[in-house]
């Protein structure tokens, strides 16, 4: 019996390039060699797309210097990737895409386009779950008309701040201090700021506009972090809950990332029917947005009142080691090896 050739692509343009780049080491990593020819496919930050010969060459970081360019085919009667060495091309039938890819230019219906174009079948939401789920404004949209409570906030655009003095007081006549501002679209915390005053409210939005044209200012959520994967194929699954003790005031990029002493806790004790309401609540969010395949919905507990507030949902979470969606599912007896393997089979539903 011949192998399913699989694509898996990381990397990518965004902010969260570095992610993807550890993601697909999990990921690539366990899918299952005796049934599956793979073929890793590299996102430079500058767009190029690479032909990588081994996961040892991503975790070095010399797969950047690959001469051999990938070029995924939006010919439907193809269905395959161009891999361009000098003057010489080679061409592969791929059988399933599974794109590794956080934030920008991955997570965002951008490569789903293009994989919808050349009919390969794929892992994870569509272009109409991706898009939504990664721009915050409109899955606030959709989560309020599900009657979920999630935190009220002030839109801004960044061609608005070239009259700050105007949109600082239309915050500040909605919210009192402090409050968080957010890039619509940007995941891993990226851009991410608490702001304390009038001073830390420009500052932050200088540094969320310098991640996309529209922001979020927040009230600020005082509560608990917790967070709950979502499996989506035939039927949809929710995870146990987890939850994130930050190093940090909050669970931003350098305290995800980069230390020691953030931790999580699966299972973590909850007031009673809190932990199945966030399991429910999930499930709903991810059907709203139309998801297939993974994703995981992150809520806050409130202190004082124990009210469930969604936070935001990420249609492709991370994979790498410390990541809370393969520990959720591990938690709920399923390793790794077999969780990917699950989700490569979702991809053959979608035009089921």
């Amino acid at each position: 019996m011949s192998k399913i050739n699989i694509a898996v692509l990381f990397g990518g343009q965004s902010s969260e390039h570095e992610i993807s780049c550890l993601s697909v080491v999990t990921v690539a990593g366990h899918i299952d060699p005796e049934k599956y020819q793979v073929f890793l496919v590299g996102i430079t930050k500058e767009g190029r797309w690479l032909k990588v010969d081994s996961l040892a060459d991503i975790q070095s970081g010399a797969w950047r210097e690959s001469r051999i360019h990938a070029i995924l085919s939006p010919d439907a009667a193809m269905r395959g990737i161009l891999f361009l060495d000098g003057a010489n091309t080679t061409f592969q039938k791929i059988d399933v895409v599974f794109p590794v890819l956080h934030g920008l230019y991955g997570e965002d219906g951008t490569v789903q386009g293009l994989l919808e174009l050349s009919q390969i079948p794929y892992v994870g939401c569509g272009v109409l779950a991706s898009a939504v789920s990664m721009d915050k404004f409109y899955t606030k949209i959709i989560v309020n008309s599900l009657g979920i409570r999630q935190a009220e906030y002030v839109p801004v655009l960044r061609r608005e701040l070239s009259d700050m003095s105007a949109v600082v007081e239309r915050v500040e006549q909605r919210f009192s201090y402090p409050v968080f501002v957010k890039p619509s679209n940007a995941g891993s915390s990226k851009g991410v700021s608490k702001a304390v005053d009038r001073e830390s409210l420009q500052e932050a939005l200088q540094i969320a506009a310098a991640e996309d044209a529209k922001i979020l200012v927040e009230e600020m959520i005082v509560g608990r972090e917790l967070e709950c994967a979502v499996f989506g194929g035939k039927e949809t699954k929710a995870s146990g809950i987890g939850e994130i003790l930050a190093a940090a005031e909050f669970y931003d990029y350098d305290a995800k990332y980069h230390s020691a002493e953030s931790r999580t806790v699966v299972d973590p004790e909850l007031p009673e029917g809190v932990a199945e309401e966030i399991r429910q609540d999930a499930a709903r969010i991810f059907e709203a947005v139309d998801g297939l395949g993974l994703s995981r919905v992150d809520f806050f507990l409130e202190k004082g009142t124990n009210e469930v507030v969604f936070n935001e949902i990420n249609t492709m979470p991370g994979f790498t080691s410390i990541s809370m969606y393969p520990m959720l599912w591990g938690a709920r007896g399923l390793a790794v090896p077999e969780l990917v393997e699950e989700l490569i089979q979702t991809a053959f539903l979608r035009r089921s």
